[in-house]
């Protein structure tokens, strides 16, 4: 069994109008409490994680032994994990390998954003283990990113792509988010174009939520025109910019593996395909979530609570919640959906003891989703509404 960890780092320098997340911004001298607070976590509730066997699955074999699950993946999110000095991250990553033990060659990724990018960073990253970089790109529209509140500029994605290849960073992620407001089918298809020709390794496209969530979302929904929520392109055009992307991306030869993500071969994300899997991982930090296998669970949200919580010796979890079969078989299925190849039917009914066929019928008659042999997917062309397809199946 291989095991996920996750490092939550929820400080930003600047609140994008689209973040609908539990990060903020706050004093500089907070940085290094909070890395002391990583530390101890994985000292404290790291060396208690025990994957276990999922409720589906469970054949009355014990769990293993803390700590049995070899970690072949890292991520370090937010928020900005980049804004923390490099010698923090490093300690950080130096506390998880001593304290678990670690595959041959594990993959561990750093969210960055662009304007924090400078070759003394970038050296000390890939001395510290980083073999992967998550670049925050969004947009090659200046226009856009500064409605977005974005702090980087077109220019600074090309600066930094330059300067973590110079230090000899090999595996590159950059995304792209359709909807952003200003943006228009020629700057989509201009930012697609510059995203290509820097060639990054994995590329993410998010098409734009609008929710209760982020202030453009409050904004947009209030019918309201603070942060440019007058500008944001109608569902239609960011469909179509949604789909002129996949058909561009396959193009240059990467590959769809999932709703959202595109690979050249070999590099798709072995950290996120463990959610889409489920597979077992454990969030350390502030909002961080975890899973076993049986349990999901989440680290309070506010990192001073956080903080606070790990010198007094508390433990940070909440929101434990025990998985029941009923509720992995539709995380199975929701899940497991967003990846292109689909799922194995066959092999989900008979580990939940259930028949789908009523459930999928009506969905293949629609043209939603193909059965090929055992394996279920969603009909390529039906992507971009994906969430109404779950809706439906999951109803």
């Amino acid at each position: 069994m291989t095991l996920g960890i996750y490092i939550q780092v929820p400080f930003c320098q600047t609140k994008c109008t689209y973040c609908n997340f539990h990060t903020g911004v706050v004093s500089r001298d907070r940085y290094q409490p909070y890395a002391d607070a990583i530390c101890r976590e994985i000292e404290t509730e790291g060396r208690g994680f025990n994957p276990a066997v999922s409720p589906a699955k469970d054949n009355g074999a014990s769990a293993p032994e803390a700590n049995a699950a070899l970690v072949d993946t890292v991520y370090f999110g937010g928020g900005t994990p980049s804004l923390l000095d490099p010698a923090a991250l490093a300690r950080i990553l130096s506390s998880l390998q001593s304290t678990f033990e670690f595959s041959t060659e594990p993959e561990i990724t750093l969210e960055a954003d662009p304007e924090t990018i400078t070759a003394e960073k970038s050296s000390a990253w890939l001395a510290a283990g980083f073999n992967r970089i998550s670049l925050g790109v969004q947009s090659f529209s200046d226009a856009e990113l500064i409605a977005a509140g974005r702090m980087h500029r077109c220019a600074d994605i090309y600066q930094a792509a330059k300067i973590l290849r110079a230090a000899g960073l090999d595996n590159i992620s950059m995304d792209l988010i359709a909807g952003l407001p200003h943006q228009t089918h020629a700057t989509w298809e201009q930012s697609v174009s510059e995203l290509l020709a820097l060639r990054p390794e994995h590329i993410s496209i998010y098409m734009l939520e609008i929710d209760e969530g982020s202030r453009l979302g409050r904004e947009s929904l209030a019918g309201g025109a603070r942060y440019s929520a007058g500008k944001i392109p109608a569902d239609d055009a960011i469909a179509d910019f949604y789909e002129s992307a996949c058909a561009r991306l396959a193009a240059a030869g990467y590959d769809h593996y999932e709703i959202s993500n595109w690979a050249l071969p070999g590099r798709g994300s072995r950290h996120n395909l463990k959610y889409w899997r489920r597979e077992p991982y454990l969030g350390l930090g502030a909002g961080a979530h975890s899973f076993d296998g049986a349990t999901r669970w989440a680290n309070v949200h506010d990192s001073a609570r956080y903080v606070a919580a790990i010198e007094q010796g508390i433990s940070p979890r909440e929101q434990i919640e025990p998985v029941t079969p009923a509720q992995a078989l539709e995380e199975e299925l929701f899940l497991g959906l967003r990846q292109l190849e689909g799922i194995d039917l066959g092999r989900i009914e008979r580990d939940y003891g259930v028949s789908l066929a009523q459930r999928i019928a009506p969905l293949r008659s629609q043209g939603l989703v193909e059965l090929e042999g055992s394996r279920l997917r969603l009909a390529p062309n039906r992507l971009t509404i994906s969430n109404e397809v779950f809706v439906e199946l999951l109803g």
